[in-house]
Formats: C-alpha cells, structure tokens, sequence
C-alpha cells in the first residue's frame, strides 16, 4: 500500500476573526451550505463580534469554504492555520450564532480595536524571557496540566469567564510592567489582551497563530514549550511539527486522559476516568456505557457514530 500523501490527508483548518458583523444571523445558512456541498465538518460559532471555528474536509473542501468566507470584505484578515489528521476527526457540521465567539463575559472589550501586539512565533521566545515580562496562559486548567510554556503563570481557571477575576487578584502584575498571553489558535488571547488594555496596561502582547503555529514553525531543540497542546477535536492533543500527541479523552468528563490514567483500574472506556468516577450517577454511567457500545458497533460497520466529539477553536 503506498504511504498516505500530505495532498490525501484530511485538512484540519483552525480560523478566526474579529470583526463586526450586525448581520451576522444571516451569515449562518449560507455558510453552513457551501461546507455541507463540499464535504466540510466541523464547528463555526458566528457573533456580531466576528468569526470562530474549526473544520476538516478535503483540499478542495477546504479551500472552498475559506474563499467563500473572505468573499464577504470584512473576513478578509482572517487567522488561520492547517494541520493534518488521517481519519476525519469531526463528524458533523455546525454553524451556530453566538453572543461571542470566545466568552468572556466583559461585553465592553473590543478585540477587533483594541487587541494587544502581535509577536511571530520566531520573536516568543526572546519576549518571554525578558525578566520585566509577566507570560499568562489564558487557557483552562485541564489545558494547562498537559503543558504550557517555561515559566508562565497557570490562572487556574475551569472556563475562559474566569480569566478577569483571576488576573485581578493576580500581584505580579503590579511588579512588572509588560504582559505576555498565549492560547492555543490565537483567539483567546487576542481577546484577553484587549481586556488587559481596558485594565490600563499599555505593553500588552499575544503569540500570533497561538500554540499551535509555534509547534509548528518553532524547532524543537528551541523550544520553550513543555508537553503537549491539548486541541478541541479528536486527536485530543498534539506535539511539536503537529504531530499526534499522547493523550486520550475521557467522553464522562471532557478531560485529556494520560497513558498512566488509561491503566487506572477507574478508568472504562467511555463512561469515566480517575478524575470523575465518582461524579457521576447511575443513570449517566449507564447512558455512557450504551453510547459507547454504540459508538463501537457503528465502528465495526464502517459508520460514522454522531455521538462523538466535534469541537471549536479556542
């Protein structure tokens, strides 16, 4: 059999932009058909704050719905980073509108004005470790446990919404006078910089293209990366280059599953791991247990299960 080309892989698209979009309810029908004529899966949240999703399909697929996305004059700028999986790692698509496209729960920030700077992959390292440098990961704690960067700062947060609390009872900030933010595409980040500028920080900066572009331009010997980057599909995270990473994902919590937690006697398939074993009732382990079964058979047969997991970009 020959080797699987990079041209015959399925395209794993992350995208986004800030932008203002009144229309964008109207946005939604359009945009979800041209991705179900072409094969496209996925996620893409559309707000009057812009434009956030990721989605898989063919080259041509792909390249289909990007065009129609920057036809409109406004998505022009758009983010927007390739990888590459060998199955399809969605199985559905969705188009839905939001109130945001990343929640932060401060209505006021502007990202579209008022994003902090830019720093290219290549530049991260020499800004992070400048000693007047606070580097914040804005990311979850779940996200953070499998890995971050050399020296910064874990919020500790379980959802994006408790990021300004967070930082505002953060002390080093009153020490040093810049800020550092990186998420995994770039789009939290962008967000939460604008929110630091709203504070009065004015040395604000954020790692364009997020984790994922640096692990994927970023040689690894000059690396400051540690572990992996948990990603919202179902490869669950990847390494440097983008490569496949280790962890597994636990369909009872939503949580990235270690080697070592897969062969914890806690651990079914499916139903819970170590981390929620003991969270959850009769009924959901059961209702777990059958969608795993299900999930299984539909496998056998050579069908897809729409019962997995499909993601977003963050």
């Amino acid at each position: 059999m020959n080797e699987t080309t990079a041209e015959q892989k399925i395209v794993v698209a992350a995208l986004y932009q800030f932008a203002v979009l009144p229309d964008y309810a109207l946005l939604r029908a359009p945009l979800l058909q041209i991705c179900l004529n072409n094969g496209v899966f996925g996620t893409i949240l559309l707000a009057s704050e812009g434009i956030n999703g990721t989605i898989a399909g063919s080259r041509q697929g792909i390249d289909a719905v990007v065009a129609h996305i920057q036809a409109d004059e406004r998505l022009r700028q758009l983010e927007y980073k390739e990888s590459h999986a060998e199955t399809m790692p969605f199985h559905r698509m969705k188009v839905r509108l939001k109130q945001e496209i990343v929640a932060l729960g401060v209505p006021e920030v502007n990202p579209a004005r008022d994003a902090g700077t830019y720093v290219k992959p290549a530049d991260w390292n020499a800004l992070i470790s400048d000693p007047d440098v606070v580097v914040i990961d804005t990311r979850n704690d779940y996200e953070v446990a499998i890995g971050t960067f050399e020296g910064a700062l874990d919020p500790k947060t379980k959802t994006f919404r408790e990021l300004p609390e967070r930082i505002a009872n953060e002390g080093s900030l009153k020490a040093k006078p810049k800020v550092a933010m990186f998420c995994t595409g770039g789009i939290r980040c962008e967000k939460s910089t604008a929110y630091m500028r709203s504070l009065g920080f004015t040395e604000v900066f954020h790692l364009q293209g997020g984790i994922l572009k640096y692990l994927e331009t970023v040689p690894e010997e000059e690396s400051l990366w540690r572990g992996e980057c948990f990603v919202f599909d179902q490869r669950v995270s990847v390494k440097h280059g983008l490569k496949l990473g280790s962890y597994d994902l636990c369909h009872g919590c939503r949580q990235p599953l270690s080697e070592e937690d897969t062969r914890d006697v806690r651990f079914v398939r499916g139903v819970c791991c170590p981390k929620c074993h003991d969270m959850q009732t009769e009924e959901q382990s059961e209702r777990f247990a059958e969608r795993q079964k299900q999930m299984e058979l539909a496998g056998q047969r050579g069908q897809r299960h729409l019962g997995r997991r499909d993601g977003g970009q963050d």
